[in-house]
């Protein structure tokens, strides 16, 4: 059915496979009854609030629930900074992609580590909007529009009043609020996820191959976005197996959407066969990086230590960004789901698999570093199963009041809680305020880098000069030529193979130092208490800049 509400799709978006996934749209907005699976609408408990008779309309909910997860995004959107989730290389990759674009087709043909259809996305918006901006507006779209599949999976297994709950504890989700403000991958990624377990559940619940052979194409993009989407197509795949008693019917489902989920998988594996010998090449970088990673992280300290915070992350992030009362109930409902809904235990796996998995390398094998965003993917499902929990808390025994006062406290801490955190990290620096800014709403970069780089900005970049800049252990030399506005042929980063070489050709008249970085090694390099002589260039070190970076300007 076409929808009123929806434009007429070009080309591009079909190619893009956007076509599929919008049509989600016109479903959620249908006003037909809820299927047969759904939760009548007086189930007990989901709601403090007594049920109407009649489910409002729908294009309603969705156009609140849009509303709900854009204003906090669009609040923070203005504050945020690229820092986490390698949002600057990604626009500097994506950068290079727009200068010439093509099909990219491996790990070495400009996307790395990273899946290409981000780069294709950002490098779109950079024709349109500029560096700093470009990559945030992609991920602040998606973000957005991610209540959309995450309301229609929730509405369908466990009614309207569920798929509300769920859409404003997304909208209130701080982590996402970060993610959907800077030009990392993980909200854009989760959109498609999100998508993909709408269109996998319509498929299963209507008996209909058309919505799983979408969900495949969703999944395909995922997987051209993250590395970690792969692993749900064996996951969904296998879980059709027991999706039908008909056996025939089962396997008929399993064999067709894993089929339909192979294509961009395949085409990457043959690419990176061609390019590097190895078709799991990019896999196998980020594995060998998370293995040496893992090993410098334990160092000198306790095994048993890291393990048990390993044990501890999966749920320890669902907890600090949703909230520990929005996280519990979720939790909650997903226990009660496995026990009381076979319907739904294939999502109910989709969250915990993953994450045993994970949470397995990372505490028993000492092979995997977790990082909040790895967990995006899991941690959006909590929310699909809090208006089920609540009900399987409340319901029976508790009387309107309990009811009220719980979905209150309930209301209050998953929006107190992310404010609290978002104002205590942003543009503050120390050792919590550090360990908080990666699952914060707001992501801003250490005062004292962003000082320098308003100077490079103002005093060199403006001015058409060039700058060396060394490399910090923490990587904040990326962040630093990023927000510095300096062209790559006017920097001299002690990062790439030609340093030497843009140092004689660009001849900077600042330079950069970080203390602990690699210049104050470097054989060619004579430090001294306010100088620094490079290669017999002599620079003296300039007031007014705070360590651990050190700014020095050329001597005549």
């Amino acid at each position: 059915m076409k929808s009123a509400a929806l434009p007429e799709q070009g080309n591009n978006g079909r190619w893009l496979g956007f076509g599929p996934c919008l049509r989600i749209l016109p479903r959620v907005m249908a006003t037909a009854p809820a299927p047969l699976s759904v939760s009548p609408p007086h189930a007990p408990g989901l709601s403090a609030v007594p049920a109407p008779q009649h489910e409002p309309g729908t294009r309603l909910l969705v156009g609140l629930l849009l509303v709900a997860a854009l204003v906090p995004r669009l609040g923070v959107f203005f504050v945020n900074e690229n820092l986490f989730g390698d949002a600057v290389v990604r626009t500097e990759l994506a950068e290079r992609w727009l200068r010439a674009p093509h099909l990219i087709t491996a790990y070495g043909d400009g996307a790395y580590q990273f899946g290409p259809l981000h780069m294709y996305l950002v490098g779109a918006a950079l024709s349109v909007f500029d560096r700093e901006v470009a990559g945030r507006v992609v991920s602040l779209l998606f973000g957005v529009l991610s209540v959309v599949p995450l309301f229609a999976l929730t509405r369908r297994l466990f009614g309207w009043r569920a798929g509300v709950v769920a859409g404003l504890s997304f909208a209130a989700w701080g982590m996402h609020m970060q993610f959907s403000t800077t030009a990392c991958s993980e909200a854009v990624s989760l959109f498609f996820m999100l998508a993909t377990f709408a269109l996998y559940a319509e498929g299963v619940d209507e008996n209909r191959f058309l919505p799983l052979f979408q969900a495949a194409l969703m999944l395909n993009l995922a997987c051209a976005l993250r590395y970690d989407a792969w692993m749900y197509i064996p996951l969904l795949t296998g879980a059709l197996c027991f999706s039908s008693q008909d056996r025939v019917v089962s396997l008929t489902r399993a064999v067709g959407f894993g089929l339909v989920c192979l294509p961009f998988p395949l085409l990457w594996m043959q690419g990176n066969e061609l390019m590097h010998g190895n078709p799991f090449f990019p896999v196998a970088a980020v594995e060998d990086f998370h293995r040496n990673w893992a090993k410098a992280s334990l160092g000198a300290g306790s095994n048993v230590r890291w393990r048990l915070q390993q044990l501890a992350f999966w749920p320890g992030i669902a907890l600090l960004t949703l909230s520990p009362l929005v996280a519990l109930l979720g939790m909650t409902g997903m226990v009660r789901a496995w026990r009381s809904r076979p319907d739904t235990r294939w999502l109910v796996a989709a969250a915990v698999l993953p994450a045993a998995y994970f949470t397995f390398r990372a505490a028993a094998l000492l092979t995997f570093v977790p990082l909040g965003r790895f967990t995006v993917t899991q941690v959006a499902l909590v929310p699909v199963f809090v208006a089920f929990g609540f009900a399987g808390l409340v319901g029976a025994r508790g009387g309107p009041v309990l009811r009220k006062a719980l979905a209150g406290v309930t209301a209050l801490v998953a929006v107190a809680v992310p404010v609290a955190m978002g104002l205590y990290t942003f543009r503050a620096d120390g050792p919590l305020q550090a360990t908080l800014r990666p699952i914060s709403p707001t992501s801003t970069n250490p005062v004292a880098l962003m000082q320098v780089a308003k100077f490079l900005k103002a005093e060199v970049a403006a001015k058409g000069g060039a700058a060396a800049l060394d490399i910090d252990p923490n990587y904040m030399d990326l962040q630093l030529a990023f927000f510095s506005g300096l062209p790559e042929e006017r920097l001299a980063r002690v990062r790439w193979d030609t340093f030497r070489q843009r140092m004689r050709e660009a001849r900077p008249e600042v330079l950069v130092r970080f203390d602990g970085g690699t210049l104050a090694k470097d054989a060619g390099v004579k430090l001294e208490e306010r100088s620094l002589v490079l290669d017999g260039v002599a620079y003296q070190k300039l007031e007014g800049f705070t360590a651990p970076l050190h700014v020095y300007r050329r001597q005549p």
